[in-house]
């Protein structure tokens, strides 16, 4: 094949160099061919609004399959500024401060292409979802990861690594709240210091809230940055209906922010699909209007089944952390004498005949925790008590002092994980 390219002149840009095959998709495919139950992907199996799904069909059955609006239907963009307002007191203009989007992944691919020229800098925390990296190198910027610190069983932010990784170069900071892949929710007090640094520094933001009706903790709900004090004029928010409804296959997201910055999203994103969706918009603009109560639900379920997945692998061994919010559990490997999570979940699907992806995959910096590994919930309730007792095998391999790649280390390590750096 590297021949035949040479001889055609034929070479791949330097911007995707290394984007090939991923663990992520090397455990897809070790699902597929054992059979494992794959709790890698975050790919929910949970139930949608029946009521959503009739709408869609009448929609796609009355015709209404050609391009929407560039910007997204106005019903949509009229439903997603009535819920910033209702839950956040946040006003934006559905004329021309709400842009509705193919998913949250271009939402975010669009504004760091808008923000971003050759050389500016973006300030993520690390872990991060794998994207924000891809994005900025695409952008031909570079992405600066400030690792989270651990903090028992979560994480918490290092506001002086924060402080730290900045530079003249620094344009953007991307901040993913709700957290994928940790589950951590931001504190009010972490947002309040991340948000002097952006006004003291003049950074942008861009915040990627999809899992924002996702939190679980008692009495708690999700709290957007922009609501903070002088933060409105310099964020862009994105989120989505993938996540809130179980429809991530229909890939419509949005983006909210000040008319200039908006406008600058919208021009990278009229050149990416210029517009799609048409039968699901004004559908998710309905269903958007009462999406509480549905929320509400989705939110007991993913609980229980938080709880239940978090239950079953402290029994078979491993310890996991506290998952706030999102889909995902992260889980220390160690104790059941695996000191490296890639080398834990390439063997999981023979031995235990689950899938799992190692949190390694998610670091930019460097010292990243390899002993931690992803789980996900977002899965039937069978299913995951049908992985529970599949894993209960590692419990049985620990008794038996049966372990992998030597010792297993201490597991109360707790501090920064890694600094700032480019994994390349």
């Amino acid at each position: 094949m590297e021949d035949t390219r040479e001889a055609a002149g034929w070479r791949a840009a330097g911007r995707v160099h290394g984007m090939g095959t991923s663990i992520f998709t090397e455990m897809t495919e070790l699902a597929r061919s054992t059979g494992a139950l794959n709790l890698g992907q975050g790919v929910p199996e949970l139930a949608s609004p029946p009521e959503l799904l009739q709408d869609v069909a009448d929609a796609v059955l009355a015709g209404h399959n050609q391009y929407p609006p560039a910007v997204g239907f106005p019903a949509l963009r009229e439903a997603v500024a009535a819920h910033q307002l209702r839950r956040y007191g946040l006003t934006y203009d559905p004329v021309g401060e709400v842009l509705v989007t193919t998913g949250a992944t271009e939402a975010l691919a669009a504004a760091v292409l808008a923000f971003c020229d050759p050389g500016d800098e973006i300030i993520a925390f690390d872990p991060c979802y794998d994207a924000y990296a891809a994005d900025a190198r695409l952008a031909g910027a570079r992405l600066v990861a400030v690792p989270l610190t651990l903090d028992g069983d979560t994480f918490a932010l290092d506001a002086d690594a924060l402080r730290a990784a900045l530079s003249p170069r620094t344009r953007v900071l991307l901040l993913n709240t709700p957290h994928n892949p940790t589950g951590k929710v931001f504190t009010p007090a972490e947002l309040a210091e991340i948000a002097d640094i952006c006004r003291e520094h003049a950074l942008t933001v861009i915040t990627d809230e999809v899992y924002e009706h996702l939190v679980y903790q008692d009495g708690a709900r999700h709290l957007t940055i922009a609501a903070l004090p002088g933060m409105r004029e310099r964020t862009v928010v994105v989120s989505s209906a993938g996540k809130t409804f179980n429809t991530t296959g229909w890939k419509v997201g949005w983006v909210c922010g000040p008319a200039p910055l908006v406008s600058a999203v919208g021009a990278a994103k009229q050149f990416l699909t210029y517009a799609s969706g048409t039968p699901y918009q004004e559908a998710l603009a309905r269903a958007l209007g009462s999406v509480e109560k549905w929320a509400e639900e989705l939110r007991g379920t993913l609980r229980d089944h938080r709880d239940l997945l978090s239950a079953g692998l402290e029994r078979a061994g491993l310890r996991p952390f506290r998952a706030d919010a999102g889909y995902f559990v992260q889980a220390d490997v160690r104790p059941s004498g695996y000191a490296d999570g890639v080398e834990f979940c390439r063997e999981l699907p023979a031995l235990a005949g689950v899938v799992a992806i190692p949190t390694s995959a998610f670091y930019v910096s460097e010292g990243a925790p390899r002993w931690l590994v992803r789980f996900s919930f977002c899965k039937r309730r069978d299913v995951l008590e049908e992985a529970v007792e599949r894993l209960m095998v590692l419990a049985t391999r620990a008794e038996g002092g049966a372990g992998s790649a030597g010792s297993a280390g201490s597991v109360d390590a707790a501090g920064p994980v890694g600094a700032a750096g480019s994994k390349g």
